[in-house]
């Protein structure tokens, strides 16, 4: 929005933070500085500059006040993508879910690709790793995101056998 383009670059997230004892789940959130923006010209090259330099170092101290971040990549083949597009251009029930940047970004997937090569490079970090996971198959990948989740938090009543182990073969820790 104008008012946001007013704003720092931040704010639009951080006032949607969970508060205490919240959790929160947000597609793409800040990364869209990192990926959409730029493939799509919706901001500056110097914009995705401060984007990695202040990045890293805000989700640091995020994390060292208590908040927890898992990032996840859901990553998708060329040919699923297109297929998922498809079905929602011609599919009653999907149709308002197809936008004009989703039907942009197929002719864009090799500047897509070079986005999210260059945003998992700058913003990998030991405080906060990027979680990949394969997601041609929606069913697996969210088990897999959900064991992710279930695994790495300690609370009263989790039954480790019955989480399971993640299948390697569709997550991993980048």
């Amino acid at each position: 929005t104008e008012q946001e383009r007013a704003e720092w670059y931040w704010t639009r997230y951080i006032r949607n933070f969970p508060k205490g004892g919240e959790i929160t789940f947000w597609d793409r959130s800040w990364y869209n500085r990192a990926g959409v923006e730029p493939v799509m010209g919706f901001c500056t090259p110097q914009q995705v500059k401060d984007f990695y330099r202040e990045c890293p170092k805000l989700e640091k101290l995020w994390i060292a006040a208590g908040i927890q971040i898992i990032k996840f990549f859901l990553n998708v083949s060329f040919e699923q993508q297109k297929q998922r597009f498809d079905e929602r251009a011609n599919h009653p029930l999907k149709i308002g879910k197809l936008s004009p940047v989703d039907i942009a970004s197929q002719s864009k997937w090799d500047e897509y690709t070079k986005a999210k090569n260059q945003m998992l490079k700058h913003t990998n970090t030991t405080d906060c790793p990027w979680i990949q996971v394969k997601s041609d198959c929606k069913r697996s990948a969210r088990i897999a995101s959900m064991q992710y989740v279930l695994l790495k938090n300690d609370y009263e009543g989790r039954n480790l056998e019955a989480i399971g182990s993640i299948n390697p073969d569709i997550l991993s820790v980048v």
